[in-house]
């Protein structure tokens, strides 16, 4: 799998750790959905310490179906069947000491030995779903059920390729370059991760059942304000630094 490259840093909005990245993935197929929201409503689903970010005035809430690809810890190679599953997210914007990162509010995967491994390691909210993925004449129909939580949908670009202008909500929503968890002993964590800048596309979603909000308490009614597409993403990931 290639490697983003370290050289390309022009985009990050802080240097690289100042040691090896441990992970290594590949997004693909991925469909940012997003929906405004009040940023009180949203302040209660994160620990103390971490700030939710407005942009504008406004909040936002993500759920992003994708596949991943390459997933494996340094140096080892690809697993068959386990470096490979779909996976869904439900995602805020934060920020601690002046770093913007993400914090997921649920990770949905098919593979257990991944949610094992990001539940020890990484301290995530993963679970494990009945998920699948197909790909078909330029759409991707995707569906996640587990009990709760529900997501199908059929999505498609409809632009070329564009990197999103520094400054713009899609930039905002989607430039992030950590992701933030909490230990079990209540302590913050953060863990870097680097890439290119992402390849965006428009793009169109037909959505047919989506509880993913509601399950934590979200209230969200209506198609996505916001809907873009991204074909592949090559990622590093740092393991986590404690913070505060």
């Amino acid at each position: 799998m290639p490697h983003p490259s370290l050289a390309q840093l022009a985009h990050r909005p802080w240097p690289l750790p100042d040691r090896d990245w441990t992970w290594r993935q590949s997004w693909c197929d991925l469909l940012f959905a997003h929906w405004p929201v009040d940023v009180v409503t949203l302040a209660r689903l994160v620990p103390q310490g971490l700030t939710v970010q407005q942009f504008e005035g406004t909040s936002w809430v993500g759920v992003v179906p994708f596949r991943m690809s390459g997933v494996m810890r340094r140096p080892l190679p690809d697993l068959p069947g386990v470096s490979a599953f779909p996976e869904l997210n439900v995602r805020l914007y934060v920020e601690r000491d002046g770093k913007p990162g993400v914090w997921f509010l649920s990770l949905d995967a098919t593979n257990p030995l991944a949610v094992w491994a990001a539940r020890r390691f990484f301290h995530l909210p993963y679970h494990r779903a009945r998920m699948s993925l197909v790909r078909e004449d330029g759409s991707v129909t995707y569906s996640s059920t587990r009990p709760g939580a529900h997501f199908a949908a059929t999505y498609r670009p409809t632009s070329g390729v564009y990197r999103a202008e520094p400054g713009s909500l899609e930039h905002w929503l989607t430039e992030r370059y950590c992701l933030y968890a909490q230990a079990p002993d209540g302590s913050l964590l953060r863990n870097d991760v680097h890439h290119e800048p992402w390849p965006l596309q428009r793009a169109d979603a037909r959505i047919e059942r989506n509880t993913m909000l509601s399950c934590h308490g979200l209230a969200m009614h209506g198609a996505p304000a916001l809907l873009h597409f991204a074909g592949r993403v090559d990622v590093v990931v740092w393991d986590a630094e404690r913070v505060g």
